[in-house]
């Protein structure tokens, strides 16, 4: 993947900024975050180089102290486009930050320009009053200038942070959170027909990171039969990177992730796998923790039971499917491969990637409805939001539900099944989604609609007309493409 694919609309929000600031003359700033490896640098990048405006892009060093961190900025000033001679920056020995940034104003163009302050969270650890100093001198310096000041990180939390309403930059910047690369443009990318681009989704979780290693049209399990033989792969490279950056040390949190990317969903069943000899983890500790994870990392996705009714238990599962696939199989793939044992190590991907695909694809197949329900291309013009449903004996669990709302429905307009196999929906498949179906709360018999999503179509024995809605590989890539 030589090329830069996809991120059309993204280009487009920065594109906009960048046109305030010529109209107005004035500041506008931006605070862009998102996972590692998910292409924030090598986005604003792209960006510098269509718009053919002056630029500095400056990128923090993890552990620099205040006063490297501020002369590695002035040296980027320096040999940046912004400064009419080169000469105009000063070499500051002091670490100060005013300083730096009234050296930034100083040699700022009148014309628009762009500012990148890349890695930002790592300068907020650095120097705990760097947001200060940023705020002032976005308020009196930089902000009546006709800048467009580019704030980036893989802090999630921390840069949610750095515009929150207690914190010094509340107000001042727009957010925009940047996810993975969509399966239609990772299918463009690679050149690869819906069902593969699906595949190959799920295994690179949409990172560019690891879809620059992937071959032209080559499908998923020839790109890990590949790499399980390289050792410095990005496939187990990229997360282990993240793991890594995530939770430095083997504690309880990464314990806690790995059960959950080991496929334990539960409260319950977490608890017991993260714990020790002396028990499961108590609730006390192992609360937080999931919340730490769902709300402040975004690493797990929590997930409830959607219907008419409330429902439990919560399930978690890891949210990039590519973290999910290392922590389930690619882990100890990883551990035959440094052993030199490579065959070993695909023959365990084998084994299990049937059945890990089939669970992956689950999440990716509901965000596809649900897309195509809010540009209207699905039966039920009333459908906001699509889930799955399960009772307490998880039995039945529905793996999709089309409702108006979550998590408690007004409405319920279609129940339906996944079967993401080699073989096609066949009856056996249609009368167990009848019969779960009409487990579900708000199921309405005769009204609410049925949904088949299976890669491998319909079984010839079933009639058409028994299944309202055939969801496949196709439907799955296109919603992404409308």
């Amino acid at each position: 993947m030589a090329d830069f694919i996809g991120r059309t609309s993204e280009l487009t929000l920065l594109d906009k900024r960048l046109k305030r600031v010529e109209t107005t003359g004035s500041g506008v700033a931006l605070a862009l975050r998102g996972r590692r490896q998910v292409g924030k640098s090598r986005l604003v990048q792209e960006f510098c180089d269509r718009v053919g405006v002056p630029y500095l892009f400056s990128t923090a060093t993890k552990g620099a102290s205040p006063v490297e961190a501020v002369a590695s900025f002035l040296t980027d000033l320096r040999e940046s486009a912004l400064p009419s001679d080169p000469e105009m920056v000063p070499v500051l020995d002091s670490g100060n930050w005013p300083d730096a940034f009234r050296v930034l104003a100083s040699v700022l163009p009148s014309t628009p320009c762009v500012v990148v302050l890349d890695e930002l969270p790592w300068l907020s650890e650095q120097d705990s009053l760097f947001d200060g100093a940023l705020q002032t001198a976005w308020d009196r310096l930089l902000s009546p200038r006709p800048v467009l000041l580019l704030l980036l990180g893989s802090d999630l939390h921390m840069m949610e942070r750095l515009t929150a309403y207690d914190r010094p930059f509340y107000g001042r910047a727009d957010n925009l959170i940047l996810g993975p690369l969509n399966p239609a443009d990772v299918g463009a990318a690679l050149g690869l027909g819906p069902a593969d681009a699906i595949d190959a989704h799920l295994v690179s979780g949409g990172l560019p990171g690891i879809l620059r290693s992937w071959p032209h049209a080559m499908p998923a399990l020839d790109f890990l039969r590949q790499e399980s033989a390289d050792p410095a792969a990005p496939v187990f490279g990229v997360p282990e990177a993240a793991l890594l950056a995530e939770f430095p040390n083997p504690d309880t949190a990464r314990r806690v992730l790995q059960a959950v990317g080991a496929g334990d969903r539960t409260h319950a069943t977490i608890a017991a796998k993260a714990g020790s000899r002396e028990g499961a983890l108590p609730s006390g500790t192992l609360s937080p923790l999931l919340r730490r994870l769902t709300e402040e990392k975004h690493i797990l996705a929590l997930a409830e039971p959607l219907s008419t009714r409330p429902g439990k238990p919560a399930l978690y599962h890891v949210a990039d499917s590519n973290l999910r696939l290392y922590l389930g199989i690619l882990r100890p793939v990883y551990e035959q491969v440094q052993r030199g044992r490579p065959d070993a190590g695909f023959r365990l991907i084998e084994r299990r990637w049937t059945a890990w695909r089939g669970r992956a694809v689950e999440p990716l197949i509901r965000q596809s409805l649900e897309l195509a329900a809010l540009t209207e291309n699905l039966p039920w013009p009333e459908v906001e939001t699509v889930g799955s449903w399960w009772n307490r004996q998880f039995d039945p669990e529905v793996d999709l539900i089309g409702a108006d709302r979550a998590p408690i429905a007004n409405r319920i307009h279609f129940t339906g099944s996944i079967k993401w196999l080699n073989t096609p929906f066949d009856p056996h498949d249609l009368a167990t989604s009848h019969r779960s179906a009409a487990k579900v709360p708000g199921f309405e018999p005769g009204i609410t609609g049925l949904v088949a999503a299976t890669l491998n179509g319909l079984h010839p024995d079933i009639n058409p007309k028994h299944v309202d809605l055939v969801w496949t590989p196709a439907d799955v890539v296109a919603a992404w493409q409308q």
